[in-house]
């Protein structure tokens, strides 16, 4: 079953067909048996029109990362950073038990399917980086699954590691959807993960990866990001990203991006 948070509201996707739902965003991703309220509101219900814009699938939920959790992820840290001395940080983090988790939006920042994301002025080096986005409720457990675009400033990072707020959080940097999975099931190791860049009707860049690359399992980082903090309505942790661009790449205004993950669906927005 998928989540869609849309301007008409909540609704829930099963078999081809749309359900509306009544209750607030936050109450609904806490529900104790939100799979089970969920088949038992499609059952009692009958379907609806989305018929209207989306919305991103957040309301107050914080959204964190997880980074260097892809081997592709260290090689490209290690190749960004090494003039500024910080390789050696990422190849520790990599093979570290704790994995790196760092704050990455507020709701109020992220943005929503077909909104315009953004690439920082002081910038000469941003990418995409698509990634498999954890869906927790405020217990700690994974509910759902959507995707995630943390867009990066690249050489800010790679000036100093300690820069990394800043090539990570800033305004038109985040956008998440289309919609929330919701399954009690994890995604198998064979799931991809697409990217697809067009500039000027022009197929610029594409990639893949799939989940099986992946470092850290998605409980163990979850683990990790409860350990010492409280998160009243849930969160959303990103989950690291194994397709980068190669090094001569940058986003520039007006680039159409594309993340695809099929069991979710595909995430578009364009550089503003």
């Amino acid at each position: 079953m998928k989540l869609h948070r849309t301007t008409l509201g909540v609704f829930v996707e099963s078999n081809g067909r749309f359900h509306s739902l009544t209750e607030d965003w936050n109450t609904l991703i806490n529900h104790a048996d939100l799979l089970g309220h969920l088949r038992a509101a499609t059952a009692t219900t009958g379907s609806a029109e989305l018929g209207s814009d989306s919305l991103a699938p957040v309301v107050s939920q914080e959204v964190w990362a997880a980074g260097v959790t892809y081997l592709r992820s260290r090689s490209a840290r290690i190749e960004e950073s090494k003039d500024a001395g910080g390789g050696t940080f990422y190849d520790r983090v990599y093979d570290a038990e704790r994995p790196e988790l760092f704050f990455k939006a507020s709701a109020f920042r992220v943005k929503a399917p077909g909104d315009t994301i953004r690439v920082r002025n002081d910038s000469k080096w941003s990418v995409p980086e698509p990634e498999l986005a954890l869906y927790i409720n405020a217990r700690g457990q994974i509910i759902g699954y959507t995707i995630g675009n943390d867009v990066s400033s690249r050489d800010i990072e790679g000036e100093n590691p300690l820069y990394l707020p800043q090539a990570k959080v800033y305004d038109g940097s985040c956008a998440l959807g289309p919609s929330v999975l919701v399954t009690d099931s994890p995604l198998p190791p064979e799931t991809a993960i697409e990217l697809r860049i067009m500039r000027d009707a022009t197929l610029v860049f594409e990639g893949s990866t799939t989940l099986s690359q992946l470092r850290s399992t998605p409980v163990e980082l979850v683990e990790y990001l409860y350990r010492e903090t409280s998160f009243p309505d849930g969160c959303v942790l990103l989950t690291g990203t194994g397709v980068i661009p190669p090094d001569h790449f940058t986003l520039q205004s007006g680039d159409d991006v594309e993340i695809r993950i099929p069991p979710i669906g595909t995430l578009r927005n364009t550089v503003a």
